[in-house]
């Protein structure tokens, strides 16, 4: 896929992926439009399939969804209430240290840097680039494994971790898709151009896609 072939390739992901819901936490934003709740969700969100990650988020945001109010809450009550989300005890602990920081050291606001958001325990580069872009609406990639993935198998970028994709994206990527591809490449991730074994004879975009690292499709 070349720098041309962008533009048609993001077109067509924009309409396919109409059928399918937006990410969990894309959801979030949008029902509580708050960087915190963004922010928390994505803790939540790690190793755990959407639904389950949607639900245990309403649960939590129900009960609190501030840092202060959320930082009252004990580790118990906060793992009861995003159980059975994976690792569910270690996010509570990481849930509630982030609310206590940002009470101490940022007034309760949650930072709106890639470099800040990542100086918290359990805060990665994907995560703070959706608080960035989901909580705040400014530019950023936010690249998990389905944006990495994706973009290599069209040959768009060439690299070998997530982190190494977002800086090639952001050399490379028109900024007017910065902020929408990760929720287009993670529907289509999941629902049609999987990890092993992709559905390339129902994919629109099949033409522009050099199919990098593709063994077996279906």
């Amino acid at each position: 896929m070349n720098d041309q072939q962008i533009h048609e390739a993001m077109a067509l992901l924009r309409q396919e992926c109409r059928q399918w819901p937006s990410p969990s936490v894309t959801v979030v934003a949008q029902q509580y439009r708050s960087p915190f709740t963004v922010l928390i969700s994505c803790i939540i969100s790690l190793r755990t399939r959407d639904a389950v990650t949607a639900e245990a988020s309403e649960r939590l945001f129900g009960r609190a969804d501030t840092p202060q109010t959320m930082g009252r809450l004990t580790e118990e009550q906060i793992a009861a209430l995003i159980y059975p989300t994976g690792f569910y005890r270690v996010k509570s602990q990481q849930i509630q240290a982030i609310c206590h920081r940002l009470m101490e050291d940022f007034d309760g606001i949650v930072p709106d840097t890639i470099d800040q958001l990542t100086s918290f325990k359990g805060v990665g580069r994907k995560t703070a680039n959706l608080v960035v872009t989901l909580g705040y609406g400014k530019p950023g990639i936010c690249v998990d494994i389905h944006v990495h993935r994706i973009t290599n198998r069209w040959g768009y970028v060439t690299t070998g971790t997530p982190d190494k994709t977002e800086l090639a994206l952001r050399q490379k990527l028109p900024p007017e898709y910065w902020i929408e591809i990760n929720d287009l490449l993670v529907s289509y991730g999941q629902h049609r151009c999987f990890p092993a074994t992709p559905a390339c004879s129902c994919c629109p975009l099949a033409s522009l896609c050099k199919r990098i690292g593709v063994l077996r499709s279906r």
